[in-house]
């Protein structure tokens, strides 16, 4: 190993240092910290993110970056480090461009921005989020542009989070599901089952929180590399592979939201669990592209956890740990879990109308960034959209524009990855039964353990160095379609309403 990626290395390694502390400072912020120590906990994230920020733009990693970058050095490397250097020295190009003094004010209006939009849903204040929403979307216009000179500003947000999925190729697969989506939505609709209060009856947190373990280990969690809390918002934030945390919210009268946040937020850490280790601390670990992220979530919520099969093996044990489930059967609690009806609140949706909810939120993305629409008649907007895909109007705000964390923190381009992380699932879906059978069958026999190691294999160990495009040509050895999503919506829920 040449002197200069040892010096190299050991750059990284205090860079990385400042990035432990800020995940540490966030993670604290969402659980633990209390209202009156947020100030301070800003303070501290924006000096270290802005500390962090100065070390990845210094002229001092540049030279390095151009002289490994080199041919003589550069074809030293393994596979690994050549990716490394690449991605690096384009993300280097592309941040040193960003004003530092810009960057930090960024950081703190982030912070303070989150902590606004909590205060605004718990108020169901609109106005009091949006001056920060605002702000959120101008300065991120400003380091939009900073990086991506010359680029539309949304077309480059999306490209942040789903690199190489454009809002044509996007525009292309919503338009075919919603082609789909619609009409089999309507014709569910003219066989809707009543509500059952037997799933809105009180249940008790603590027994959620055991719920959630039960739940963590059965899909493959490990304890040993990971841990968890409440918040708001349920979320997954990762260190490294040997470190990955999860958070949920427990309903005091709404047990199955708790139980599907917990088998999505548990899709994402085993996806951060079994990422190549030698990737950890570096921009090869944790997968950046959020498509494929959210399919690995949704995969285990959907795919897995709404399937009739998954509870098999374990539905005596959900209902020694939440007694009314013993009251309840399987195939009644089956088709709770895929009960289909028009909702507000995107995480609490069934997996079909789920889709329209993020349809809604890139519309409304584009309707901020390319109509310029000004951020007072954001709800208004949101609002005439959920009548025209859900056909219902959200009776406040904290059950409409306020209920996503997303746009608190500039994540403007996230939204869309939800739904691509679905399309992906169910080419995954056909991939998978392939090679190793019905779904159904090893689900039934409690070998989820198979599928897990399969998606491990295929998908998981690669962490951040593959492209959402070459995961697909890799796992599924095809272009990206909605097609195998809408046939396997069809036959679901055509067994299930017997349409």
């Amino acid at each position: 190993m040449s002197r200069l990626l040892n010096d190299f290395k050991a750059y990284l390694s205090k860079m990385q240092q400042y990035e432990h502390v800020t995940t540490l400072l966030f993670w604290d912020m969402k659980t633990k910290a209390p209202k009156q120590g947020q100030a301070a906990h800003i303070e501290a994230l924006t000096h270290f993110s802005a500390e962090n920020f100065a070390m990845s733009t210094s002229e001092a990693l540049g030279n390095m970056l151009d002289q490994l970058a080199a041919p003589e050095e550069y074809k030293a490397l393994d596979d690994t480090w050549k990716f490394i250097i690449s991605r690096m020295k384009r993300d280097f190009d592309r941040n040193r461009r960003i004003p530092a003094d810009v960057y930090e004010a960024f950081v703190r209006a982030q912070a303070e921005s989150g902590t606004a939009w909590e205060d605004a849903k718990r108020a169901d204040d609109f106005s009091i989020f949006a001056p920060h929403l605002k702000k959120m979307i101008d300065m991120q216009k400003e380091i939009t542009g900073y990086k991506n000179p010359g680029k539309e500003v949304y077309e480059a947000m999306l490209d942040e989070y789903e690199e190489g999925m454009d809002s044509v190729t996007i525009d292309r697969l919503f338009q075919e599901l919603k082609r789909e989506l619609i009409p089999l939505v309507q014709k569910i609709a003219e066989k809707q089952q009543p509500e059952d209060p037997r799933f809105h009856e009180y249940c008790d947190p603590d027994a959620q929180k055991k719920v959630q373990w039960m739940l963590l280990d059965y899909i493959g969690f490990r304890r040993d590399s990971g841990a968890v809390d409440e918040t708001e918002h349920p979320f997954t934030i990762s260190f490294s592979s040997k470190d990955v945390r999860v958070t949920n919210h427990y309903y005091e009268h709404e047990p199955l939201s708790s139980i599907f946040s917990a088998i999505h937020e548990g899709g994402h850490a085993i996806f951060d669990q079994n990422v190549n280790p030698a990737y950890d601390k570096t921009v090869a670990g944790s997968c950046g592209y959020m498509g494929i992220h959210e399919s690995q979530s949704r995969f285990y919520e959907n795919i897995l956890g709404r399937n009739k099969n998954f509870w098999v093996p374990i539905y005596d044990k959900l209902g020694e740990l939440l007694p009314q489930f013993k009251e309840i059967s399987l195939d009644e609690f089956y088709r709770e879990i895929n009960h289909v009806k028009n909702s507000f609140i995107r995480t609490e949706a069934d997996e079909l109308t789920y889709c329209f909810h993020i349809i809604l939120r890139y519309e409304m993305e584009q309707a901020i960034f390319r109509d310029h629409v000004p951020v007072e008649e954001l709800p208004a907007l949101w609002n005439q959209k959920m009548k025209e895909y859900l056909q219902i109007t959200p009776k406040n705000d904290r059950e409409g524009i306020l209920q996503d964390v997303h746009w608190s923190d500039a994540s403007f381009g996230y939204f869309p990855s939800y739904l691509l992380g679905s399309i992906y699932d169910g080419m995954y879906l056909e991939a998978l039964e392939q090679e190793l059978g019905s779904v159904d069958e090893l689900l039934k026999a409690g070998r989820i353990s198979e599928i897990t190691k399969w998606l491990n294999e295929k998908i998981h160990w690669y962490g951040n160095t593959r492209k959402p495009k070459e995961v697909i040509e890799a796992v599924c050895g095809k272009e990206v379609s909605a097609e195998p999503l809408i046939r396997y919506f069809k036959k679901k829920y055509t067994e299930i309403y017997g349409l």
